[in-house]
């Protein structure tokens, strides 16, 4: 079971969240839509390279990041999306492409969009392609202490 560690993270911390199983999606909407949660709220976790370091940035699912806005606001020289192979063996323990968005966990800062901020509740991929977990917010940060900023725009 993929999610084990991040569950004993979470529990260990003694945090309030509910597991959500659902058919099997890909993409954050597919994800979002499957379990019936708003895109707002559904998060996505991507991997960048913030000069040449691997980096979380977390965003609404509707949304998309700003590579320009997030290297101008981290003041950084170089920022770049980082490729499946690239990043896979960091994370053991999940799925491709559904790494939760505790980088602490992996020894990655986290970004995430301010418009997360704007919702009280989170969900996000639980290191699997069927299963997601949903928990406050607030919580989230005090546990991840994820950097916010802008750098995400909503689809068009």
């Amino acid at each position: 079971m993929p999610v084990r560690k991040l569950i004993e993270f979470l529990d260990s911390q003694k945090t309030k969240y509910t597991m959500i199983k659902h058919s099997k999606a890909y993409t954050a909407q597919e994800v979002a839509a499957s379990a019936h949660i708003p895109g707002k709220e559904m998060a996505k976790t991507v991997i960048v390279k913030i000069d040449g370091k691997f980096a979380m940035a977390v965003l609404p699912a509707s949304y998309s990041a700003n590579l320009d806005l997030l290297k101008r606001t981290v003041g950084a020289d170089n920022v770049e999306l980082a490729t499946e192979s690239e990043f896979k063996d960091i994370f053991p323990d999940c799925d491709i492409g559904a790494m939760p968005p505790f980088g602490n966990l992996y020894g990655l800062d986290i970004y995430v969009a301010e418009k997360l901020a704007e919702d009280t509740e989170i969900a996000f991929n639980a290191c699997s392609h069927t299963e997601l977990i949903k928990m406050s917010f607030q919580d989230y940060v005090a546990l991840a202490k994820p950097k916010i900023i802008k750098f995400a725009y909503a689809f068009e």
